[in-house]
Parts: C-alpha cells; sequence; structure tokens
C-alpha cells in the first residue's frame, strides 16, 4: 500500500470517529508554533460551526507568542487544568510524541480514542487512529483534508487559522515544501477575505525592541563551523528573562541565522523552563545535476529524542548550552559521515 493510500484510509477513520464523537478534546504540542495553533484552532472553529461540543488545549505553560496573538479562537481555549481527564476522543495536533503533549500526554493516555493528525515523517503513530502524511507541507494541510472528509465547510476562522500553519510551516512559501499544492490551498483559503498583509506583518516581521536586542546578542556571538557547514548562535535562559523576553517569541531566530552563505545547517539553542530547546534548520542547494539537495536536520534531532523534517526539526535537551551545541556538533559530524 503507499503511502497516499494509507493516509486516504486513515482520512477516512479518523471522519469516522471525530463524527460519531459526543464530544472532542482537542490538544497540540507544548509551546505551540504556527502550524500547531493553527491546525487546533481551524478544528476547533469547525466544530463549533457544526454545532459539536468541543474543548481545546495545550500542555503548560499555557501560553502564546505574541506574533500568534490575533488568531480567531484563542481566547476559547481552556487551561490545561480544565481539560478532560479522560476524553472520549482526543485529537492532538502537530506533536510527533505522546512526551510533546507535555501535561496533556495522561489524558491522551487515557482517551478512549485517540486521533493523531500530524505530518512529520518522524511521527511515533501513538494515536488509536494515526492520520500521518509526510507528504503534506504543514499539519493544517491534514485538517483541511480531514474537514472535506466529514463534509464540514470552511469559515473564515478557521481559514484564518489554517492559512497561519500553512504560512508559517511552509517559510512564507519559501521552502522546499512548497508545491502547486499549497498554493491551491492557500488561494482557497484566502479567497474568505483574509487580511493577508496585517497575518504576514504581525506573525513574520513584527518585534519589540526588547526581541531584536536578543537578536543582536544571538547574533553577536554566532559560530561557524566551516568544516561541518554548521553555523550555530545561542541565548540563556537568564538573558531572555533579563531582557524580559519569553522563550516563545524568539522562535523565528532560526530563520536569522539560516541566511548564512557559508553553511547548510543552522542551529539556534535557547535557554527555557523545560531546558534547552533547540532549532535545527537546513537550506536547499543546487547538486551537480540541478536537482534540489539539502542535509536531513531531523537525523540529527532523533539523536536527541527530537523530530521533525528533512529540513525543519529540533528537540529539547538538559544541560548548559554549551555542551548542548557540542553535543549538536558531533551529531552534525556523525550524520555527515554516515555514522
Amino acid at each position: 500500500m503507499s503511502t497516499s493510500q494509507r493516509t486516504e484510509q486513515d482520512l477516512d477513520a479518523a471522519a469516522t470517529v471525530i463524527a460519531g464523537a459526543s464530544q472532542l478534546a482537542l490538544a497540540c504540542h507544548v509551546a505551540p508554533d504556527g502550524d500547531a495553533l493553527g491546525s487546533l484552532l481551524g478544528l476547533l472553529h469547525l466544530c463549533r460551526a457544526q454545532g459539536k461540543p468541543v474543548v481545546a488545549s495545550w500542555g503548560e505553560p499555557f501560553t502564546v507568542g505574541p506574533h500568534y496573538e490575533f488568531l480567531p479562537g484563542l481566547d476559547l481555549c481552556a487551561k490545561p487544568v480544565d481539560f478532560p481527564e479522560q476524553p472520549e476522543v482526543m485529537v492532538t495536533f502537530d506533536c510527533g510524541a505522546l512526551s510533546r503533549l507535555g501535561t496533556l500526554a495522561p489524558n491522551a493516555l487515557a482517551a478512549r480514542q485517540l486521533v493523531v493528525l500530524d505530518h512529520h515523517v518522524t511521527n511515533q503513530r501513538f494515536g488509536t487512529c494515526n492520520v500521518v502524511d509526510p507528504e503534506a507541507a504543514a499539519t493544517a494541510v491534514v485538517v483541511r483534508h480531514l474537514a472535506q472528509r466529514l463534509g464540514w465547510p470552511l469559515t473564515r476562522d478557521s481559514a484564518m487559522c489554517l492559512y497561519t500553519g500553512l504560512v508559517t510551516d511552509t517559510g512564507r512559501f519559501q521552502y522546499s515544501n512548497t508545491t502547486p499544492a499549497v498554493f491551491a490551498l492557500a488561494e482557497e483559503l484566502a479567497g474568505f477575505g483574509l487580511p493577508i498583509s496585517a497575518m504576514t506583518r504581525q506573525l513574520f516581521e513584527q518585534h519589540r525592541v526588547a526581541y531584536l536586542r536578543v537578536a543582536g546578542l544571538a547574533l553577536s556571538r554566532i559560530r561557524l563551523d566551516q568544516d561541518l557547514s554548521l553555523v550555530s548562535a545561542w541565548v540563556s535562559r537568564e538573558e531572555l528573562a533579563e531582557a524580559g523576553v519569553d522563550v516563545d517569541e524568539v522562535e523565528g531566530l532560526i530563520d536569522l541565522v539560516r541566511r548564512t552563505a557559508e553553511a547548510d545547517v543552522a542551529c539556534v539553542a535557547k535557554g527555557a523552563v523545560d531546558g534547552v530547546r533547540v532549532s535545527l534548520r537546513s537550506v536547499t542547494r543546487f547538486d551537480a545535476d540541478g536537482n534540489e539537495a539539502g542535509f536531513d536536520v531531523s537525523a540529527v534531532a532523533a539523536r536527541f529524542g527530537g523530530g521533525g523534517h528533512r529540513y525543519a526539526a529540533g528537540f529539547t535537551a538538559d544541560g548548559p548550552v554549551d555542551d548542548v551545541l557540542a553535543a549538536v556538533r558531533a551529531a552534525v559530524a556523525a550524520v555527515r559521515a554516515g555514522a
């Protein structure tokens, strides 16, 4: 059975479970990014439009980065403490492993049915029903396909949320996962009269002065390992606290570092309450035959219990930042050597 055939069958199974549920409990991974939040809120709005009882949340800390605060439906989300302890049907979004649910992992284990919606090739398929489509550019794409299976029409609010997932996980349609199907979906979603310019500004371009100072600090200590074609930077938890910047706010630092011309792999380490959060990116280049080629950063993340995609991945580790970065350099070297 091909991947696409399996995905089609899994979508049908998920639609059957969701349609038959008297209530849905939705959860995305901790420290949610644009795709996790956009997918979660997208289905939240669709459920409400269909009169389907629903609750949505994510594990502690129950916060979002300021660039996502415009998303409709954030005020409808429940605190993790108010999330059902034993959900009838729980749906997870953009979450490759049970541990990524954080404080809501026990709720998932207690769920009668657990539907996993994701697009990460490293997904551990921890649900009773797993819809994992590595060919999808974002989990938001999987949610759109699920809505079609359910026969649930999009609303403007759901379209805004799904567009956010799509545009963030494709890097404003610049990453290698940008396909004709991505543009077709973007056209459909934009057709709901979305404020594209304002959304783009808040998602990618609007930052506080405090963030810019932190970004300057991180860039000032950038390190280039030419033998590994690796560029890295970091900022500590203490420095973020002193600047009054939350770790979720510096999510976009990796996009600055990955612009380095001398390296095809970028790494940013950020101190956080739960450890050192590491973001990895690989830039695509042309090979000798004129085709796109790039380093597989998901292979590096997997060595630390993380995951992601070939060109975008991450993980959280314990220990001093210097030690974590040294371990990343060793892992990149090992993957390049095929070890």
